[in-house]
């Protein structure tokens, strides 16, 4: 095998793992943020009473706005690095050559202004009903639970994370495709080349996708998402119920933390 064809054969293995490192900073940045802001509104919200279900969606909604406004950014750059190197049919998406985090930054506030960094922001917005949806069923099956034993074990909490992330991935995920689309940022929108304003974007961009695929395109690639997000949902609830444990048990506020 020839040194071109070796490379080309890494290149090629390595590709399903294009972007990890970004993935990984948003994804510890977002869930910081979100956790954070969720358990301080809910802390100054409920103040030792019992929750419902109604207060659970709204401090999910809440800790959603301000995390999409704080985070959105890194998204942005880190579906650019995800998606670059990969070879579009469609000839309207433009290809980019960013060499890291901080070059990506770079180029984009150089090239398309600050504001790009905020793109698909709107359709981000309304997808903070997804991590609302997901604690208020994970907050209810909690109870649930909660009423028929003393303590939850790892398997209850994954299995509980598992469910209420696979709802709210079903539900929103019409929007997730929009939203990676204009994160993305280098697809051209319309006859002039230019991009459009939010909600003209993603109803253009739902209407496109239901024409050329029929109703049955909004959900197009659903299982590879429910596969990576339920896993990685449910996994991140076990680890945060183990932390927050361990954190009140050292403060000596255990019963704090019950529902």
């Amino acid at each position: 095998m020839t040194p071109t064809g070796a490379r080309d054969k890494l290149q090629l293995s390595l590709a399903p793992y294009r972007g990890w490192f970004p993935v990984i900073s948003s994804l510890c940045c977002s869930n910081f943020v979100y956790f954070y802001t969720f358990n301080s509104l809910k802390a100054v919200w409920v103040k030792g009473q019992h929750s419902t279900t109604g207060k659970d969606l709204v401090v999910g909604f809440v800790a959603g706005v301000v995390n999409v406004l704080l985070t959105t950014p890194l998204w942005v750059v880190n579906t650019r690095l995800k998606l670059q190197g990969a070879k579009f049919r469609n000839e309207d998406i433009v290809p980019t050559n960013y060499k890291g985090i901080i070059d990506a930054f770079h180029q984009i506030i150089r090239d398309e202004g600050i504001l790009s960094l905020w793109n698909g922001t709107f359709p981000s917005l309304l997808l903070v009903f997804n991590p609302a949806i997901q604690f208020m069923f994970y907050e209810g099956l909690k109870r649930q639970l909660l009423k028929k034993r003393m303590k939850l074990s790892s398997l209850d909490v994954f299995i509980i994370g598992a469910v209420a992330k696979a709802i709210a991935t079903t539900v929103t995920y019409p929007m997730q495709t929009v939203q990676s689309i204009l994160r993305f940022g280098r697809h051209r929108l319309n006859p002039e080349n230019r991009t459009l304003g939010s909600l003209r974007n993603v109803l253009y961009l739902l209407h496109q996708r239901i024409r050329r695929f029929g109703i049955m395109g909004l959900y197009k690639g659903l299982e590879a998402k429910l596969l990576q997000t339920v896993l990685t949902a449910a996994l991140m609830f076990l680890v945060y119920e183990k932390l927050t444990a361990a954190t009140f048990t050292v403060m000596g506020l255990k019963s704090a933390h019950k529902h």
